[in-house]
């Protein structure tokens, strides 16, 4: 994936300094807990939300996707560390309804479809969490269609973003890939509504993507995958705790990321350009050394290796390669749940790793 291995370093290491502003014991009721019996706790912790109305989200973007200058923060033009193609600034007249090309005014996107849970429903109608101001025609031409890993692209905005037949497995439908940098983002929203609306959806018409309000497998393994390519930002933070003033209520996952895989577990199965992107690891759980075999003819290529925590942490492991089989040196790893992931020809491979 483009630019994602160094992204995911900055991020990993950038998330040791993201303090959220967690009321005291806001959580103590989903402690100890895993899987289902998780996602209902705080499914009761955060729901009855104060809603706001839809026509107040201009307003309340002012303060949740804003940057410095009154400028839009607009995930699906911006080009973070570098130059965006565009900029919309608040109260200037740059919000429009409908746009006939890139760059001439924003509106409101519901990164979760709003005909996916009924139309102008509320309290998802005008949930922050997954609302974000973007780039009119971006947003149009984004659709109802699915979030997912495009192979081939047929058509590409400005700042990167994709539309096109999908790479993953299980789905071979059209779908929206944002840029690397804001897949946490878009991942972590999902979760928020599969936890916020658990067991209340029963009328959610779905999608090629979700079951009601939940995502079915192979958009699991997609959102896994994101969750853990891009950890939670300083944007993400900030906006929680923003949206907690607004809605009195918080997305878990951006607190606590690690709840992600305590209900959900880890990603498996999901493929990258095309290609089968996980990785076989021998053994695991593994003790002290592990090897992995390269799919493919890529002896001649360079590789990087990473290993993400289920709270975001970044490490990177000795190793050895000898042609398409590397070992990595685990020795000083500490016991627990990982993802070990590997750039290589191939994109981003990546696997489930435990070590004991």
């Amino acid at each position: 994936m483009r630019h994602l291995f160094h992204t995911l370093l900055f991020s990993a290491l950038f998330i040791s300094s993201v303090t959220a502003q967690i009321p005291p014991g806001y959580y103590d009721a989903a402690a100890g807990l895993s899987g289902t019996q998780l996602q209902a706790a705080l499914h009761n912790i955060i729901r009855n939300h104060n809603v706001v109305d839809y026509g107040s989200l201009i307003t309340w973007f002012q303060t949740t996707d804003v940057k410095s200058g009154n400028v839009v923060w607009d995930m699906y033009s911006d080009i973070p560390g570098g130059t965006p193609p565009y900029v919309y600034h608040y109260n200037s007249g740059d919000e429009c309804g409908n746009a006939g090309s890139e760059g001439a005014c924003y509106n409101r996107e519901h990164s979760w479809p709003k005909s996916w849970f009924g139309g102008e429903v509320y309290p998802m109608y005008s949930d922050l969490f997954h609302l974000y101001p973007t780039d009119g025609y971006v947003n149009n031409r984004r659709n109802n269609y699915p979030y997912g890993d495009v192979g081939t692209a047929s058509w590409t905005s400005m700042n990167g973003s994709r539309l096109g037949g999908c790479s993953d497995q299980g789905y071979n439908g059209t779908v929206f890939e944002p840029i690397d940098d804001y897949k946490g983002d878009f991942a972590r929203s999902y979760f928020y509504m599969s936890t916020r609306y658990y067991t209340e959806d029963g009328n959610w018409p779905g999608s090629p993507m979700t079951d009601g309000s939940q995502l079915k497998p192979w958009a699991l393994q997609v959102m896994l995958a994101w969750s853990a390519m891009d950890p939670v930002s300083q944007k993400e933070t900030d906006r929680n705790n923003v949206v907690y003033q607004a809605q009195n209520n918080r997305n878990p996952f951006i607190d606590h990321p690690e709840f992600i895989n305590d209900i959900w577990g880890f990603p498996v199965g999901v493929s990258v350009n095309d290609k089968q992107s996980t990785l076989n690891v021998c053994p695991n759980p593994v003790t002290d050394f592990c090897t992995m075999e390269l799919p493919g003819k890529e002896e001649d290529l360079s590789v990087e290796v990473m290993i993400i925590s289920m709270t975001g942490s970044a490490i990177i492991p000795d190793f050895t390669r000898d042609s398409k089989k590397i070992t990595l040196d685990l020795q000083s790893l500490s016991p627990g749940l990982y993802c070990v992931f590997v750039k290589s020809g191939s994109g981003l491979l990546h696997a489930r790793l435990v070590k004991e």
